[in-house]
C-alpha cells in the first residue's frame, strides 16, 4: 500500500479516539479508558473551540482575556443557552433580559454571518437540533456502549441489494409546440412504477442539494432544449439511471422520504410535493441529533486525513477515467467489427450471385467459376452470424464494463463536488464571518474611545453577541461537514472493490465473445473445402502461410 493510501481513514478497523459524551445527549458514557483525541481540548461543560477554523472567539479578547467562560456565559451552544457570554467592561449589566436569542443554529442558507443590527428578535424562532431528554442514571449504566457512530459499517454488497431503479424510455408525447420524453422508473424496493419526466429528477435533485448539502448528491446529465437525437436521450436514459442508483443505495438518502416518495408517488404534481417535504424542515445539520456533537467523533488530524484522501480520489478518479474512455473504445471497435463482417460477407454474396456471362476465351474454367460462385454465395448466412456475436459482446461490454466505470465516475465526481461545497461553502463564509467579527470589534474600540452615545454603543454590543453566536454556528457546521466528509470517504472506498466486479466483466466477455466466434469461425471452415479445386477438379487443401505467402520474393 501507498504512504498516501495508507494515511487515510481506512482500513475501518483502526483504532479511533472518541471523547466521552456528556449526560443528557442520549448516549451512555465512554469507558475510564478512553481519552480525547491530543490536540482536540473537549470540555463537557464549555464551549466548543476550533482548533480548525483559527482565529476563534476567544483570540479577538485581547491578550488579557480569560479563555474560560464567565458567569452567565452559555455552556452549551445550541442547547439551552441564550447568548454567548455577557457584554464587558460593565456594559449591558442588568440588562442581559434584554438580550436577543442565540443564533447557534442556523440553515445553510444563514451561515454567511450577516446579522444586521436590531434583526436579532427573529433569532429564537429558529429550529435547532432536537435535544434529547436527560435519561436515569441507572439506565445509561445498564445500557452496553455503542459504536461510534462516524464509522459505516456495510459492505458494497449490503450497499447493492439496497434497491435497484430501471429507468426506461416511453413513447414521445406531443406536447403543445414540443416533444418531451418520459421515462418508466421501476423500483424493485417499493415494487411500483411511476412515471418522471426530466425535470421530476432536476427538482428531486435540487432537494436533495437542499436537504444533504454536506452529502455526496450525484450530478444530473446535462438538459438540450432543442436537437435532442435518439443518441442524446439514450445517453440521458443512461445517466438518470445511474444517478436514481447512486441515491437510492445511498446510506442516509435510501432511508429518507424524499426517494420514497419520487420513487412511489404516482400524482402529476410530484414537483411540489418534493418541494413540501422540504420546506420548513432545515437541512441535515438541523436535523441530525450528532450535529452538535461531531466534533467528538473526529480524529484529532482530521484536515491531514481529509487532504490525503482528496488527493487519492483525485488520482483514481484520473486513472479510472482514462479506463472508462478505453473501455469505450474496445466496446465501440466490437460494434465497428460486426458492421464490417456483415457487409465483407453481403459482397461475398454479391460476388456469388453475379449472373454476367463468361468471355469465350474463358470457357474453360466455366464449370471451376460456376463452383466457386456458389460457394461464396453460401457464406454471407456465416459472416452475418459472425457479426451478431461481435455485436452482442459490444453491446455487453457497454452495459457490464462502461456503465460501471460510469456509475464509480458519477460516485467520485459527486465526492470530488462535495469538497468543493466544504471549501467554498463553510470554509469561505466561515472566514467572512470572521473577518467582520473583526471590523466589529474594531469599531467598538473606536466607539468606547470616542465616547459615542451609550445607545449606539449598545447597539453595536449585540450585534457582536450575534456575531459570535453566528460564528460559533458555522464552526459547528464545519465540523459536521467534515464529519459527513468522513464518513461519505468510507463510502468511497466500500465501492472500491466494484473494481474486481469491472475487470470480472470485461475478462467474461472478451472470452465468451471470443469462444462464440471461434465456434462460428471452425463452422465456416469446412464449407471453403470446394473453393480449393486443383487440377481434373480435385479438392485441394489450401496453402499453408509458409507455404502461400503472396508477398514474399
Amino acid at each position: 500500500m501507498s504512504p498516501l493510501a495508507s494515511s487515510l481513514f481506512l482500513p475501518l478497523s483502526a483504532p479511533l479516539h472518541v471523547a466521552p459524551l456528556p449526560p443528557g445527549m442520549g448516549f451512555p458514557p465512554a469507558p475510564p479508558s478512553v481519552s480525547s483525541p491530543p490536540g482536540v481540548p473537549i470540555s463537557p461543560s464549555g464551549p466548543l473551540t476550533s482548533p480548525l477554523c483559527a482565529p476563534s472567539r476567544l483570540s479577538l479578547r485581547g491578550p488579557g482575556a480569560s479563555p474560560q467562560p464567565g458567569p452567565g456565559q452559555a455552556r452549551r451552544v445550541g442547547l439551552s443557552s441564550p447568548r454567548l457570554r455577557p457584554l464587558r467592561g460593565g456594559r449591558g449589566a442588568g440588562r442581559g433580559g434584554r438580550r436577543r436569542g442565540s443564533r447557534a443554529h442556523m440553515t445553510a442558507g444563514e451561515m454567511d454571518g450577516e446579522v444586521p443590527a436590531g434583526s436579532g428578535g427573529a433569532a429564537s424562532d429558529l429550529a435547532k437540533p432536537p435535544v434529547i431528554e436527560p435519561k436515569d442514571p441507572e439506565q445509561l449504566l445498564m445500557q452496553t456502549p455503542q459504536r461510534n457512530p462516524l464509522l459505516l459499517s456495510h459492505t458494497l454488497q449490503e450497499l447493492l441489494s439496497k434497491d435497484t431503479v430501471q429507468v426506461e424510455l416511453i413513447p414521445e408525447k406531443k406536447g403543445l409546440f414540443l416533444k418531451h420524453v418520459e421515462y418508466e422508473v421501476s423500483s424493485k424496493r417499493f415494487k411500483c412504477s411511476v412515471y418522471r419526466r426530466y425535470n421530476d429528477f432536476v427538482v428531486f435533485h435540487e432537494m436533495l442539494l437542499q436537504k444533504f448539502p454536506y452529502r455526496m448528491v450525484p450530478a444530473l446529465p446535462p438538459k438540450r432544449m432543442l436537437g435532442a437525437d435518439r443518441e442524446f436521450i439514450e445517453s440521458r436514459r443512461r445517466a438518470l439511471k445511474r444517478f436514481i442508483n447512486l441515491v437510492a443505495r445511498h446510506p442516509p438518502f435510501s432511508e429518507d422520504v424524499l426517494l420514497k416518495l419520487f420513487l412511489s408517488f404516482s400524482g402529476s404534481d410530484v414537483q411540489n410535493k418534493l418541494r413540501e417535504l422540504v420546506q420548513g424542515v432545515g437541512d441535515e445539520f438541523m436535523t441530525c441529533q450528532l450535529a452538535p456533537r461531531a466534533k467528538d467523533f473526529l480524529p484529532a488530524d482530521i484536515q491531514a486525513q481529509f487532504a490525503a484522501s482528496r488527493e487519492l480520489i483525485r488520482n483514481i478518479y484520473n486513472s479510472f477515467y482514462k479506463l472508462r474512455d478505453r473501455a469505450e473504445r474496445i466496446a465501440s471497435r466490437a460494434i465497428d467489427n460486426a458492421s464490417d463482417l456483415l457487409i465483407f460477407g453481403k459482397e461475398l454474396s454479391a460476388l456469388g450471385s453475379d449472373t454476367t456471362p463468361l468471355p469465350s476465351w474463358a470457357a474453360l474454367n466455366n464449370s471451376t467459376w460456376g463452383t466457386l460462385k456458389q460457394a461464396l454465395k453460401g457464406l454471407s448466412v456465416e459472416f452475418a452470424l459472425l457479426a451478431d456475436k461481435a455485436v452482442q459482446q459490444g453491446k455487453q461490454e457497454e452495459s457490464d464494463v462502461v456503465e460501471k466505470l460510469n456509475l464509480f465516475l458519477d460516485l467520485l465526481q459527486s465526492y470530488k463536488d462535495l469538497c468543493e461545497r466544504h471549501e467554498k461553502g463553510v470554509l469561505h463564509k466561515h472566514q467572512r464571518a470572521l473577518h467582520k467579527y473583526s471590523m466589529m470589534k474594531k469599531q467598538m474600540m473606536s466607539a468606547t474611545v470616542q465616547n459615542k452615545e451609550p445607545e449606539s454603543v449598545e447597539q453595536l454590543e449585540s450585534r457582536i453577541v450575534e456575531q459570535e453566536n453566528a460564528i460559533m454556528t458555522m464552526e459547528l457546521r464545519n465540523y459536521f461537514s467534515l464529519y459527513c466528509l468522513h464518513q461519505e470517504t468510507q463510502l468511497i472506498h466500500i465501492y472500491l472493490p466494484l473494481t474486481s466486479h469491472i475487470l470480472g466483466a470485461f475478462v467474461n466477455s472478451q472470452i465468451q465473445g471470443h469462444k462464440e466466434m471461434s465456434k462460428v469461425w471452425n463452422e465456416l471452415k469446412p464449407k471453403l473445402s470446394c473453393l480449393f479445386v486443383g487440377p481434373h477438379n480435385m479438392p485441394t487443401p489450401p496453402l499453408s502461410p509458409p507455404e502461400g505467402n503472396f508477398f514474399s520474393n
